[in-house]
């Protein structure tokens, strides 16, 4: 995989890889800012590499989800460099009759075996996995019906 960045003014600059596909960071003033942090684009980017997994594994389970989100909370030293020194990922799944174990398992095999950024992160620091079972009743309305830890074995 090759990418690159090209400046665009200020602390602003395309970051483009192989795939052709551009996204714009910037690490300026929040009033200027054009696009998300360096920093913001890991912690986005883990989420959404484990979203893409259990959603993926949910759908093979035949598992009728109807929204489902992932929360990254990260933390970050305070001394420079400022690296991350510990992570929360919270899954919310939506649907209709979900069940607990399928949930659990599309989670598990996310962080233990498909999502490479996950796996390279967790290296570094810890990261730990919640999640939140709902029950959609429609026109938006969902009634929450387990929760819990993700914990490897």
């Amino acid at each position: 995989m090759d990418a690159k960045v090209t400046w665009k003014g200020k602390l602003a600059f395309e970051a483009i890889a192989d795939s052709g596909k551009t996204i714009v960071l910037d690490s300026g003033s929040d009033a200027e800012r054009l696009g998300p942090g360096p920093m913001e684009v890991v912690a986005m980017s883990m989420a959404g590499c484990t979203a893409m997994d259990v959603i993926s594994i949910m759908e093979k389970k035949k598992q009728d989800v109807t929204n489902f989100e992932v929360k990254v909370h990260a933390e970050r030293a305070e001394d420079y460099p400022k690296v991350y020194t510990r992570a929360e990922l919270v899954y919310e799944v939506t649907g209709h009759a979900l069940d607990e174990a399928a949930v659990l398992r599309a989670i598990e095999l996310s962080v233990q075996k498909y999502c490479p950024v996950h796996a390279m992160l967790s290296q570094s620091f810890p990261i730990t996995e919640r999640y939140i079972i709902f029950e959609d009743e429609g026109n938006g309305a969902r009634r929450q019906i387990a929760e819990g830890t993700y914990v490897a074995e």
